[in-house]
């Protein structure tokens, strides 16, 4: 089995990924479950200009669209929250959403490049203190711009010890070290694949344990075969979590990583 738990789909800025591409990617590549979020949750472009007003989807309606994606494929995608704590903060009507939808709705993300805002912002803790309250994990992006960085998730988790943390990327655009790093020294502090090469996975397995590092992959942002190759044509490292991967870690370390662990902390 295999669960995906960094997926997403939606229309926003450069982003063009369809929900019926995410469904045909993980049939063809046998992906079993898969944690979604709407990108249209962005806030802010890659240049970090404010997206226009009249381009801004409200988060209410964001959430609905990720939860409806999940209701119409029951038992297969699951629903990460993307909030805009930029721009919105947690209302009562979220708040209600998230909580009749628990069976589907399995995780908050947050963006903070695409929100231009670190995570360890008040604006942000809103929704910490929000996960909290529903017993949801937190997903967020992390890279190696300073609204981003490892060390403001470290900081939040360090706070709220009853509260999951999924660092996605394990800091994109490092080598992965601060990370593993921040990971080891905290039992609520996660990390997914995505974008990760197998030999930093490893040895994120070595330093934190194999229970503590999830399967993601950013999938369809290169397309149908994001598992496979890229844009160019070229081989993805994705070909090497499902091929080589296995040759590297046991085969209880293997299933842990791929598929248990999302089982375990989504509640799947």
């Amino acid at each position: 089995m295999i669960i995906d738990s960094h997926v997403h789909f939606g229309s926003i800025l450069n982003f063009k990924l369809d929900k019926k591409t995410v469904l045909l990617a993980m049939e063809k590549y046998s992906v079993s479950k898969a944690i979604v979020s709407n990108c249209e949750g962005a806030e802010f472009d890659a240049q970090q200009n404010p997206i226009p007003e009249k381009e801004q989807i409200p988060m209410i309606v964001s959430a609905k669209k990720t939860i409806d994606f999940a209701k119409d494929n029951q038992g297969k995608i699951f629903a990460a929250i993307w909030v805009k704590p930029h721009l919105e903060q947690p209302s009562a009507e979220l708040e209600y959403l998230l909580k009749v939808h628990q069976d589907i709705v399995k995780a908050i993300k947050v963006h903070p490049f695409h929100s231009a805002i670190s995570f360890d912002s008040p604006e942000v803790e809103s929704y910490v203190e929000l996960a909290q309250l529903l017993e949801l994990p937190v997903i967020t992006h992390t890279a190696k711009d300073d609204f981003s960085a490892c060390h403001h998730v470290y900081d939040i988790a360090k706070k709220y010890p009853d509260v999951k943390f999924v660092m996605a990327h394990m800091g994109l655009g490092t080598d992965n070290k601060e990370a593993i790093e921040l990971c080891s020294k905290l039992p609520n502090l996660y990390a997914d694949t995505a974008w990760v090469p197998i030999e930093n996975a490893v040895e994120f397995i070595k330093k934190c344990g194999s229970e503590k590092l999830l399967f993601g992959s950013d999938m369809p942002i290169d397309g149908l075969d994001t598992y496979s190759e890229n844009k160019w044509g070229q081989p993805s490292i994705y070909r090497e979590y499902f091929k080589k991967l296995q040759t590297l870690i046991s085969e209880n370390d293997y299933e842990k990583l791929m598929w248990k662990n999302a089982e375990n902390l989504f509640n799947l």
